[in-house]
């Protein structure tokens, strides 16, 4: 049962069979490890809009445990593309090679999966091989195109999904991460 770590307490993983998940009441600095991970880190003191971030100070820190037990257990790390978070502790970015762990970086569109918005995001992989990786297709709605097509659409409709509609991770995601985590070896 992969452990699913750092999520919204309305998240979709809840309603995953199997997912042991730790939102802010379980508090995820106190899981005590032994299984594969996926990780939602809070991402706002790690983007290029940081310094408007009104985030708690040791909140950036949650990214940095969170690499931390993807390298130690295994899994897949989300954040979004171009985090200052890779440069920090020195993770491979796209197309580059695995780092001393075995981790590498793919880049996926959140739309591929169903997100309203582009929402293009990393994923720091431990444990699975590229070539072990779940299949999965791109399926976007007609009326998303524009949406993951045109960078000035994308940026008119995102501050009208709202914080809830913007953070949440589309369920096709969801259950591709957990499949992924699923298949990590330590």
């Amino acid at each position: 049962m992969p452990a699913i770590l750092f999520v919204r307490r309305d998240s979709v993983y809840k309603s995953i069979a199997g997912c042991d998940c730790w939102d802010v009441d379980r508090d995820a600095r106190l899981w005590p490890g032994g299984e594969a991970v996926v990780a939602h880190p809070p991402c706002r003191t790690w983007g290029n809009m940081a310094h408007f971030a009104k985030a708690p100070p040791w909140e950036k820190h949650l990214a940095v445990l969170a690499v931390d037990f993807v390298r130690m257990y295994g899994g897949v790390l989300e954040h979004p593309a171009y985090s200052r978070l890779w440069q920090a502790q020195r993770m491979p970015r796209p197309g580059e090679p695995p780092d001393g762990w075995g981790g590498y970086t793919i880049l996926v569109e959140q739309c591929w999966f169903g997100h309203r918005a582009r929402k293009r995001t990393w994923l720091y992989i431990v444990g699975v091989e590229p070539q072990r990786l779940p299949e999965w297709t791109i399926s976007i709605k007609p009326h998303d195109r524009g949406l993951c097509s045109s960078h000035a659409k994308f940026m008119v409709r995102l501050p009208q999904m709202g914080r809830t509609g913007r953070e949440q991770t589309p369920p096709r995601l969801a259950r591709w991460l957990v499949a992924i985590a699923e298949l990590a070896e330590r």
